[in-house]
C-alpha cells in the first residue's frame, strides 16, 4: 500500500509531461493526445488525465521524449549575439552563453537582434512561454535608448499620443523620459509591446536613429547584480510573479 501510494505521487499527467519536454503547451499536448499521436509504452493514449510513471517510454510522433524540470534562466545579453525564437543553428547564438546553465535545451522568450542588449529570459516551461508571448499579456519592458541626436519636446508629445507606423498600426508607450544626468539623446522608454522592434519603429518614424537599445527591466526583473554576458536562475518568488501576470 505504501509503495503504491509513493508510485502515485511520482506520476505526472501526460499533457504536463509533454509540455515539460519543451515541445508544446499543455493545451496543445491535449490536442495531440486526442489525435492519437502520443504513445506510452507502445500503446496509443487518448485518455485525458493519463498518468505517466517514472521509466515509462513516452513517444511523440514516434520520437521518445523526456520531461525535464521546468527551468528559468535570466541572461544580460551582450552585443553581437543573436536571440531567435525559431530553433536552428546560428553564428554567435545566445545559446552559447547559457550552455552551462542546464544540461537540456531552454529557449528565449523573445527574439533580439545582435545589436540589442539587456535582459533575456529563457525557459522550457511552454505554458509560461506562451503566456508571456501572448499580445494580451501586459509585460512591462523598460529600455534605455541612445539616439543619434537629442530628442525634442515635440517628438516626446507625438510619442505619448501614439505613433502611426502605417495605416493599420499605431504604437503606444506607457512612459518616456530623459535619463537624469545624461544628454537628451539618452532616454528611458516603458512599453508593453511584445517586440524590441517597436522602439526602433517609433523612433525611425520620427527621423531618429537608434544607436543603442538596452532592455533594463523585464516585468519585475532587473539587471541588478547581473553583469553583461552573465546569467542566473530565477528565484521561486520571481517565477511565481511571472506566472501571476495578466
Amino acid at each position: 500500500m505504501i509503495i503504491s501510494e509513493m508510485a502515485e505521487k511520482n506520476t505526472i499527467r501526460l499533457n504536463k509531461f509533454i509540455a515539460n519536454s519543451g515541445l508544446c503547451s499543455r493545451r496543445e499536448a491535449d490536442l495531440h493526445i486526442s489525435l492519437g499521436t502520443v504513445k506510452v509504452n507502445g500503446k496509443v493514449i487518448t485518455e485525458m488525465g493519463y498518468q505517466v510513471a517514472p521509466g515509462d517510454d513516452v513517444r511523440f510522433d514516434g520520437q521518445r521524449i523526456t520531461a525535464d524540470k521546468p527551468t528559468y534562466v535570466l541572461l544580460n545579453k551582450p552585443k553581437g549575439f543573436l536571440a531567435s525564437v525559431k530553433k536552428g543553428s546560428y553564428k554567435k547564438d545566445v545559446m552559447e552563453l547559457i550552455d552551462r546553465a542546464v544540461p537540456f535545451r531552454i529557449d528565449p522568450i523573445q527574439a533580439m537582434d545582435r545589436s540589442t542588449t539587456g535582459l533575456l529570459l529563457f525557459t522550457n516551461d511552454q505554458e509560461l512561454m506562451a503566456k508571456l508571448r501572448a499580445p494580451k499579456t501586459r509585460v512591462k519592458k523598460i529600455y534605455q535608448v541612445i539616439l543619434d541626436k537629442n530628442l525634442t519636446a515635440d517628438s516626446i508629445e507625438k510619442i505619448k499620443n501614439g505613433v502611426s507606423i502605417d495605416r493599420h498600426k499605431k504604437l503606444f508607450v506607457e512612459e518616456i523620459s530623459f535619463v537624469r544626468g545624461e544628454p537628451k539623446r539618452v532616454i528611458g522608454v516603458e512599453i508593453h509591446d511584445q517586440t524590441y522592434k517597436a522602439v526602433n519603429q517609433i523612433m525611425e518614424s520620427l527621423d531618429y536613429v537608434v544607436e543603442q537599445l538596452d532592455l533594463v527591466t523585464y516585468a519585475h526583473l532587473t539587471k541588478k547584480d547581473l553583469p553583461r554576458g552573465r546569467w542566473r536562475h530565477l528565484s521561486d518568488q520571481e517565477i511565481n510573479n511571472l506566472k501571476m501576470l495578466k
